[in-house]
């Protein structure tokens, strides 16, 4: 059987992974993606993510017949490269940069429609990076031949070609207007073209596996190396290639992204949370992502208990929340960054806070949900594997269908599916289950008194 390798680069972890033509996952690896604080700053250390990959490539080789490989990514990752390899460190993008670049960056970044995203904190817009790599290095800058996304400089690495991809230029770079499906014009402005190489379709080959890299992992010259594609964007993809249309697919992790293929929101009109990422085709995708992964994990403080509905209903009719924001950034609520707090009768109940982060997810998910309307919400990754946290989604969208995919490698079999994007004839198999409802009388309350004080602050907590 004929299988696809996908390598997936995820802020926290790495993954190597092989599916069958249809993207159903045979077997997976993975490692922790460490980074330095540096010098000069805070990195990934690609050398020894390159080792990793290497040498799952000859694991993965000795028992798969692997006929391509994808790589896929996050959407703020980039390296400054020459012909031989990186010049500069891969920029970790929660890196705080300087105070002079981060002004100037502003001035620059131009119109949220340009953007298609805010302005995050840290080092989070690859353009930004750009911009502290012209400005604190100029020589390394200077002699630099491109700057890659972080699925096209593993399928550079792996291939010899350089290429730009839509999805990944789409993901929050500031270096793509995704509303005009065109370059942003920050890089004319900032003479980067002769960095951005030309514009390839993820799906597409850019070579075979080169020659040295077939012999090291036994796999076979004629391994196709495809041009790769941003994660979330992978995950919408399989979804698509579905035939599956006015549809929000909500993906969780350390982020919620939530993708959907239906146009609304007015782009010259800058939102909390909203952003424009693209499908492979370029088509505009509007969406909504907030770091809710991280919010979980700060709520639940180390409580691993399964959630019960018990104890969901103790939190709802004492109206006991977790309000925003509990990270470094704003979120889905201004001026909440590092605000985030435990309110109501119940908060100190450490057995209850595993639920109550639970809650807290779907209420970001559900806000989300109200700015990217469609008529089928699909939830799907960590949060998924709750079956409460679609009850919950469920229960408070009752005019959409919600469903759940219990896969939680859809990165892998949307990558995947790009092998096939070509020759395609049927829809690729999915499988989905609908959402049963949890039905409690005070939700929609509890709802209101949460959104009311998450945009005061919790000045107006209800409590």
């Amino acid at each position: 059987m004929k299988t696809i390798a996908v390598f997936d680069t995820g802020k926290t972890n790495i993954k190597l992974s092989v599916t069958d033509e249809a993207g159903r996952l045979v077997e997976t690896l993975s490692t922790p993606n460490a980074v330095h604080d540096g010098p000069p700053y805070r990195h990934h250390d690609l050398a020894a993510i390159e080792a990793w990959l290497l040498d799952g490539l000859a694991t993965l080789a000795s028992r798969h017949d692997i006929a391509a490989i994808v790589c896929a990514a996050h959407g703020s990752g980039g390296v400054l490269v020459d012909d031989e390899g990186p010049v500069m460190p891969m920029v970790d993008y929660e890196q705080a940069v300087p105070a002079e670049i981060d002004r100037e960056y502003h001035e620059i970044a131009g119109s949220f429609r340009e953007r298609g995203s805010a302005v995050m904190l840290g080092a989070a817009h690859l353009a930004r990076q750009m911009l502290w790599l012209e400005l604190g290095w100029p020589e390394a800058f200077t002699r630099a031949r491109h700057f890659l996304a972080t699925p096209q400089y593993w399928a550079w690495q792996l291939s010899g070609v350089a290429a730009s991809e839509v999805t990944s230029l789409a993901a929050q770079s500031h270096l793509w207007c995704s509303a005009d499906a065109r370059p942003a014009r920050l890089i004319e402005a900032r003479n980067w073209q002769r960095l951005i190489p030309p514009l390839r379709p993820a799906w597409s080959t850019l070579a075979n596996i080169k020659p040295e890299i077939s012999r090291q992992t036994g796999l076979k010259p004629t391994t196709a190396i495809l041009c790769g594609i941003h994660d979330s964007s992978a995950n919408f993809y399989q979804y698509q290639a579905a035939g599956l249309n006015d549809v929000t697919v909500v993906s969780t992790g350390t982020w919620i992204v939530a993708i959907s293929d239906r146009a609304g929101p007015d782009f010259d009109i800058e939102r909390a949370g909203l952003c424009c990422n693209a499908d492979v085709e370029a088509k505009p995708l509007p969406g909504m992502l907030t770091m809710g992964g991280r919010e979980f994990a700060v709520v639940a403080g180390g409580d691993n208990r399964p959630t019960t509905e018990e104890n969901l209903v103790r939190l709802i009719e004492t109206r006991t929340m977790a309000l925003p924001s509990f990270g470094s950034d704003d979120g889905l609520f201004p001026g909440t960054s590092r605000k985030g707090h435990l309110t109501g009768p119940l908060a100190d109940q450490r057995d209850l806070r595993h639920a109550l982060a639970l809650l807290y997810a779907a209420l970001l998910t559900d806000r989300c949900l109200q700015l990217v309307q469609t008529s089928t919400v699909i939830l799907d990754g960590s949060f998924a594997r709750d079956p409460l946290y679609g009850a919950l989604i469920a229960t408070l969208n009752p005019d959409r269908r919600v469903f759940v995919n219990a896969d939680q490698y859809g990165t892998a079999t949307g990558a995947a599916l790009l092998a096939s994007h070509e020759a395609r004839q049927t829809s690729a198999p999915l499988a989905l289950k609908a959402a049963t409802p949890f039905l409690h009388p005070n939700l929609d309350e509890y709802r209101e008194h949460w959104l009311r004080a998450a945009q005061t602050g919790g000045q107006d907590d209800g409590l």
